[in-house]
């Protein structure tokens, strides 16, 4: 009798223990995570060099993987210069995207900042600061913390910014879906090993980064440096994405616009031309007496996110 109760007890205990092994193996679903909307300042360290980004999060987000939107603050700004010209966390907020502004590079810690963009500009050109590694690690670490539609990422800068833009899609085909260049060139030697779509904005009277390419008369660029063209950045995008040779042109006032048809890959590229404007973010804020004054006709913001949600990468 006494060796059927020890039996039993010791039974018990086994099935009592493999219960507990079973609960302990069983994997379990994530649980959600809980992120504050608004404004947030992130760090990354590469190559020995800590580099800061603003970051901005809507006030819909959840866990569903949303877009990212890069922002790229021109020669001499900063991440807050390009939240502020710029409105895209406004408009992310309305339109449940996140946007990162990270800072580029400078002798000092968050004032004039340059991207090195090839054959452009300042600190950064001068120091071979690896920024498209930096921005590749950047959106690795932001795909980690937040939830980012790895389909949907997206990058836009001016001037400088815009170049780097223009350098990101070269670099980083594989990671960016679309780039939305404003007053920038493709001064880099491109060879993209995916399709990426193409939207860019630009003023006839730009003499920062001349419309026709060549040496702006207004560049305060210490390294003397001649720029592409529009044309030749438009036209190579043109033939990568295998659109149509010949665009289709609108005009409505001062604004006249590109679109190249049946391109590959679900991809697109367009042009906005603002004939007589200058060295701006059309319909953003004039930050600074080295900035012209901007179009008001067109919001280079609201357009460039409407072409964003209709090209994901494939």
């Amino acid at each position: 009798m006494k060796r059927s109760i020890v039996t039993l007890l010791f039974s018990t205990l086994a099935l009592v223990a493999c219960a507990r092994t079973r609960i302990a193996n069983t994997p379990t679903a994530p649980s959600a995570r809980t992120f504050i909307p608004g404004d947030s300042t992130q760090s990354l360290t590469l190559a020995g060099r800590e580099r800061a980004s603003l970051v901005h999060l809507p006030p819909a987000i959840g866990n569903s993987p949303l877009p990212l939107v890069i922002v790229l603050h021109g020669g001499g700004g900063n991440a807050a210069s390009a939240a502020k010209m710029t409105g895209l966390s406004a408009l992310g907020d309305k339109a449940n995207f996140i946007v990162v502004y990270p800072d580029g590079t400078g002798r000092l810690d968050d004032r004039l900042l340059t991207w090195n963009a090839g054959n452009c500009c300042g600190y950064a050109l001068d120091n071979q600061v690896d920024d498209a590694g930096f921005i590749r690690a950047l959106i690795e670490k932001l795909a980690r913390d937040y939830p980012i539609d790895a389909r949907r990422v997206y990058a836009t800068g001016i001037s400088n910014g815009g170049m780097m833009a223009y350098r990101l899609a070269c670099e980083l085909s594989d990671q960016i879906a679309a780039i939305a260049p404003v007053a920038g060139a493709l001064n880099v030697e491109c060879k993209p090993t995916q399709p990426v779509s193409v939207i860019a904005f630009h003023g006839t009277n730009d003499q920062n980064v001349p419309f026709n390419g060549g040496a702006g008369s207004k560049s305060i660029d210490p390294h003397p440096r001649t720029d592409q063209s529009v044309a030749y950045a438009m036209v190579f995008w043109a033939q990568r994405d295998s659109c149509g040779a010949t665009p289709t042109r609108d005009e409505r006032g001062n604004i006249v616009h590109d679109t190249y048809a049946s391109c590959a890959n679900g991809t697109g590229v367009e042009l906005y031309t603002v004939k007589g404007g200058g060295h701006a973010w059309p319909g953003g804020d004039r930050l600074t007496v080295l900035l012209d004054a901007p179009a008001k006709e067109i919001s280079a913001s609201a357009v460039m996110w409407e072409f964003f949600k209709q090209h994901p990468k494939q």
